[in-house]
């Protein structure tokens, strides 16, 4: 097996080393997929001097299913559906609308609460460096994709500790940049790779944020 990252404090740490020269510009900004992508997204941030903020993605779970993704959302209002999946959905229509409405509720909630208080980021010709704790089917990535595109960011890279290759590639064909530290061939779930997979809380996201806020100041 592939190497593990003792948490993802440590993961962050050895993905920054892969984007410094990204450090010290003033058009960059990390965005972490919360809550995972946060911790790693933070040590990003902190070590290239750039202003840290979240990028709210919802999977769109097939009701029943949850964990087989129909699609999508992602801050901003963007929806993304997996065709395949949605074919085989009877009176599909109705139940992506359905859990899409769960889920927008949802994402405006976390919006609210991650961010106390503070505006959404101005996202247009900005480099954005995009963050998760780790890549699996990658369709919660491909939502941030596409809906960064709709923001007008400059650039987009996508930094990853660990991914399978296929689905690191596919990233690599809609990123303009794309890091995945790991790309183990027998890939189950990003949590294997990692000693401590702990759950990220909201509060550990409120915290991060809040902090990086001010390290920024």
């Amino acid at each position: 097996m592939e190497r593990a990252f003792p948490n993802r404090t440590e993961a962050g740490r050895l993905l920054a080393e892969k984007l410094v020269q990204y450090a010290g510009r003033d058009d960059v900004i990390v965005l972490g997929l919360p809550r995972g992508g946060v911790p790693v997204a933070y040590e990003v941030a902190k070590r290239l001097g750039a202003p840290l903020d979240v990028f709210i993605v919802r999977k769109l779970g097939v009701p029943g299913f949850e964990e087989l993704a129909a699609g999508a959302i992602a801050s901003g209002g963007v929806r993304v559906l997996n065709e395949d999946v949605v074919r085989a959905i009877p009176h599909s229509e109705e139940a992506i609308e359905a859990v899409t409405t769960r889920e927008t509720a949802e994402l405006e909630r976390r919006e609210q609460i991650y961010r106390e208080g503070r505006p959404a980021p101005e996202l247009r010709n900005r480099v954005v460096i995009l963050v998760d704790d780790g890549l699996a089917t990658g369709a919660t990535m491909r939502a941030a994709i596409k809906a960064l595109r709709q923001s007008s960011a400059a650039k987009i890279i996508v930094a990853v500790p660990v991914g399978p290759p296929d689905t690191c590639r596919e990233i690599e064909e809609q990123a303009d940049e794309t890091i995945c530290l790991s790309t183990p061939a027998f890939f189950q779930a990003v949590g294997q790779y990692y000693d401590d997979f702990s759950q990220t809380s909201d509060e550990d996201v409120r915290e991060l944020l809040s902090q990086a806020a001010q390290n920024h100041q």
